[in-house]
């Protein structure tokens, strides 16, 4: 019978990371089960009714604005959970601008948490998330020179993959004050264009919704194609990105 080869210390190192991110990553979904089961249900419930909604927020004046903002936070860590959906809720129980506001503040802490944990963790934590090739076939994220630029604007435009950027931005030298503005600003327009279809959603105003929606549906085409052509531009040449775990 063979016996095993003993691991390399670069081996152990990497199968101490994947544990700890699978531990992190056991605690976020603990954790967000517990804010689920104490404000998200009451707050997923009210968010189907504007009525309900902007008589939940007013019972709750401060509450019901944390609450939010942890949703959209856990949005954020948690991918799968699509945005749009709670942006539009936002709109139209806090109206517009607070709406788009109190997301923002959510996406913010959430992708802060996402960036230091990546940081931490490297590329295992991302891998619990998404899969190797979904992470390699990210390649516009490989020239440092234009990397700050470039993620601006794939963040800036709809219909490119934030979720999964989000974690990969972690994995480059990128700078956490740089991450903080570009993960904030960058994302205001399509989180207000949310929140202005939520408020007029409330308001009845059907036309403004209607408009709105189309208006996103053509930037968000133009914006994957945008995304498209950047990243395989930055493909060509290339085996695979450059990002790699700390």
């Amino acid at each position: 019978m063979q016996q095993k080869q003993p691991l390399s210390q670069e081996q152990k190192t990497l199968r101490r990371k994947r544990l700890s991110a699978l531990i992190l990553l056991i605690g976020l979904i603990l954790a967000s089960l517990l804010l689920y089961y104490i404000w998200g249900r009451p707050l997923i419930r009210s968010i189907t009714d504007p009525e309900q909604a902007q008589a939940f927020a007013l019972q709750n004046p401060v509450g019901s604005r944390i609450a939010y903002v942890l949703l959209m936070m856990i949005q954020v860590i948690v991918a799968i959970i699509p945005g749009e959906p709670l942006e539009i809720g936002a709109g139209y129980a806090f109206g517009a601008y607070q709406g788009a506001l109190i997301c923002l503040v959510g996406i913010t802490l959430g992708a802060l948490l996402v960036f230091l944990a990546v940081k931490r963790f490297g590329r295992p934590f991302v891998e619990l998330f998404f899969p190797a090739e979904k992470i390699d076939s990210i390649r516009i994220f490989n020239d440092p020179k234009k990397l700050n630029t470039l993620a601006f604007i794939v963040f800036l435009v709809p219909g490119t993959p934030k979720d999964l950027l989000t974690y990969v931005a972690g994995l480059t030298p990128m700078k956490l004050g740089t991450w903080m503005f570009i993960t904030s600003v960058a994302r205001v327009p399509s989180v207000i264009t949310s929140t202005i279809a939520g408020a007029a959603i409330n308001e009845k105003k059907y036309g403004t919704v209607i408009l709105v929606f189309v208006l996103a549906a053509i930037l968000a085409l133009a914006g994957y194609a945008v995304w498209y052509k950047l990243n395989q531009k930055k493909a060509s040449g290339e085996d695979k990105p450059q990002t790699k775990a700390p």
